[in-house]
Order: C-alpha cells, then structure tokens, then sequence
C-alpha cells in the first residue's frame, strides 16, 4: 500500500511541477517565435500578406538595417510604400512592388530590397517598433528585436 502512495504522489508531483496540467491555454502553449525575427499578418480588408523573420541588425557606425521577408498571397499586386524604424523613416532601395507569392527579401543573397536608417538610437538586444507602410493593405506594426553585426549578420551594411 505505501509503494502504490508513494507512486501515486510522484505522479501527482511530476505533472504539477512539469507544468503539464496546466491545460491548454498554458502560456508555454502559446510561444509561437522560433527564431529572433517577429512575424505578423495583414489580413483586413481582403489582404493577405505575411511578414516573416522580421529584425533590424546594428551596424558598427549605429545605423539600423531592415533583415526579413514580405510575401503577398494575393492576386492583386500591393506595394512597400515606406518603413519606420524605431519612429524614423527608413530609405527603401530596390523593388518595392508585391507580386503574387514573390518574396521582397530584406537583406541576404536573395535580397532585392534595402531599408536603412542612419542613426537607429538603440543597442543590440533590445526592441524598436517597426511600421510597414502599404498601398493596399495599410499599415503594420512590430516589436522587433535589435541583432548586432556579427555571426550571421556579419555582412551587412548600411
């Protein structure tokens, strides 16, 4: 009778403290970010387009570099108007139109669009809200966090 308690009473500890009865609206159960770039969806008024891996990458002389995907899942073409970083207006270069499932890739080597802001005003680790401007879609706003310019991002430039 003390095995059959004793086992009894590990059981109960072992889901209590595992976190596993806490049901399904536990807060683990809602982490969806698995890499350091935040992702959003602009899906009103008929729109449908995703912002996937988004961050801004520090540059040593303190600029901020926009790294990230746009993709539009629609027919209908909508275009990149203007980005804000961390409340100032990025320069955008390269194509800014938003064809049917054609990626606009910030950075990388596929990149066929740059957004850069030459004083970010924030450090490596922290967060800064990024706006994305559209012509059809609106607006779209994101915490996104701040990389250094090191590792995978050792590349890029301003």
């Amino acid at each position: 009778m003390r095995r059959v308690l004793t086992a009894l009473l590990i059981a109960t500890l072992a889901v209590s403290l595992s976190g596993c009865g806490a049901g399904l609206n536990a807060e683990t159960r809602k982490l969806k970010q698995v890499t350091d770039g935040v992702e959003a969806t602009v899906n009103t008024d008929g729109n449908n387009i995703k912002v996937v891996n988004l961050l801004v990458v520090e540059t040593a002389e303190g600029a901020g570099v926009l790294v990230g995907t746009l993709v539009n899942s629609l027919d209908q073409e909508d275009a990149l108007l203007g980005v804000a970083i961390n409340g100032q207006i990025a320069s955008l270069t390269g194509s800014n139109v938003l064809v049917k499932n054609k990626p606009v890739i910030f950075e990388g080597p596929s990149a066929n669009i740059k957004a850069v802001v030459p004083i970010l005003g924030a450090k490596a680790g922290q967060r800064v809200q990024v706006t994305m401007f559209f012509a059809r879609a609106g607006e779209v706003t994101v915490q996104a966090i701040i990389r250094d310019q090191r590792d995978d991002y050792a590349g890029i430039t301003a």
